[in-house]
């Protein structure tokens, strides 16, 4: 077992980071973590909380309070471009898992975790205003080198330090420099959030369009958002764009992408008037990192988007981060000593979820509304069973989903293999 006095820093305050630190101090540590921004806001649009996740949550005792600022996730739909439904499955307990789905919105969750780090681990637990630009490895030690918002220099030596700093990752630049330039993908995402009248069951996650041309998720995040009786809703459209930034807070509009949905009708669904509506836009373009060889280098370790930046789809890099912590705290509080704990770690972790990467470079469970796409010719179609037939969408969900670590009860998952690198770099 290692030592519990062991001094760690976490480098971020995003909830990979924060997550991390709770799950540090359920099994006797007292990490700290030191974060960029001077104040934490809850920035972003939506995450979709995977069964896994909602997991994490309620082992860290926040399932209620989750429960609070989220909205139950009950049933999934995708349809082609013409707003056809092609294929439909429950979610969470409504599918028969032990844990729920739910939504929620980004910074929400962010907040939520940061007032439990403040309220756990005290008012000191948490340093703002503060980058982190390198570390220097010693033998039993690593030197951080940090910058505040003045520009002062100073450094912090820790037993182990915890890399969460994000997609930008300085820490990962200097542990794999020659896999630190990103590619982009000639993808790029346009998210925002609409307050409107609920649809669907409440709880339904929407997934639209043709993927050749232009995608869309749509779910909702906030049931009577700020007492207005609305829900807020969020909703991802992907299309190709000439774009080169990786930045979660480039703003944006959407008359690029209207005409893509000028087909579609969905009954309980007006797309164009909820782009139309929205109270933000943020653009995002999906650049491909390769998946690392390694996460760790001496006492530094990588853990969420700075080990494992994958394309945000399926819901998965969220979830995969929240788990990076407690997998992390089990290895320290278990084996002993820090070396040897991180190399546990990152056995257990990583090529389990390079292969994620891998899979949302294509188009996971997506994949079937691009079948769909292909083998109607771009027209309507007039029995999807003659399309797409139930057994082969089934088969390939169910892979899907013990791929990223929740097989769905009571189907059989089969190889799922292929989802690493079937239809990959679209």
């Amino acid at each position: 077992m290692t030592d519990t006095s062991l001094d760690i820093a976490i480098i971020g305050a995003g909830p990979a980071g924060l997550a991390a630190a709770l799950r540090l101090h359920q099994r006797g540590f007292r990490p700290r973590i030191y974060e960029t921004v001077p104040e934490l806001r809850p920035l972003g649009v939506g995450i979709d909380v995977k069964v896994y996740g909602t997991r994490e949550l309620e082992e860290l005792g926040l399932l209620d309070a989750f429960r609070e600022i989220s909205v139950d996730a009950k049933d999934s739909i995708f349809y082609n471009k013409y707003g056809q439904e092609i294929y439909a499955e429950l979610c969470g307990v409504h599918m028969g898992y032990l844990h729920e789905q739910r939504f929620v919105h980004r910074g929400r969750l962010q907040m939520l975790l940061y007032r439990t780090v403040l309220d756990r681990l005290g008012e000191d637990a948490v340093r703002l205003g503060v980058r982190c630009t390198g570390y220097t490895n010693h033998d039993d030690r690593v030197t951080l080198d940090l910058v505040d918002q003045e520009g002062n220099t100073s450094r912090v030596s820790a037993g182990l330090a915890v890399a969460a700093d994000g997609i930008n990752s300085a820490i990962r630049r200097q542990m794999h420099p020659d896999a630190s330039e990103p590619v982009y993908s000639g993808i790029t995402m346009w998210r925002g959030t609409t307050l409107m009248e609920p649809f669907g069951s409440g709880g339904t996650i929407l997934h639209i369009g043709a993927p050749q041309s232009s995608s869309m998720i749509v779910y909702p995040i906030a049931d009577d958002y700020e007492g207005t009786g609305k829900t807020l809703v969020n909703w991802v459209v992907e299309a190709t764009r000439e774009e080169s930034v990786e930045d979660w807070n480039q703003r944006g509009g959407v008359d690029e992408i209207l005409p893509y949905y000028d087909r579609c009708d969905i009954v309980h669904l007006d797309v164009q008037e909820m782009m139309r509506n929205a109270r933000e836009v943020y653009l995002f373009p999906l650049i491909r990192h390769d998946p690392l060889d390694t996460w760790t280098d001496g006492r530094m370790v990588l853990i969420g988007d700075a080990a494992h930046a994958m394309y945000p789809r399926g819901g998965n890099g969220a979830c995969q981060a929240i788990v990076d912590g407690g997998a992390l705290a089990e290895k320290l509080a278990t084996v002993g000593d820090v070396p040897a704990a991180l190399k546990a770690f990152e056995d257990q972790r990583l090529e389990a979820v390079n292969g994620i990467v891998l899979a949302h470079r294509g188009e996971g469970y997506e994949v079937i509304r691009r079948m769909v796409e292909d083998r109607t010719g771009g027209e309507r179609f007039t029995d999807i069973e003659e399309v797409l037939p139930l057994a082969e969408a089934d088969a390939i969900f169910s892979k899907y989903h013990a791929l990223v670590g929740q097989p769905r009860p009571g189907h059989e998952a089969g190889d799922t293999t292929g989802f690493r690198t079937e239809h990959a770099d679209r």
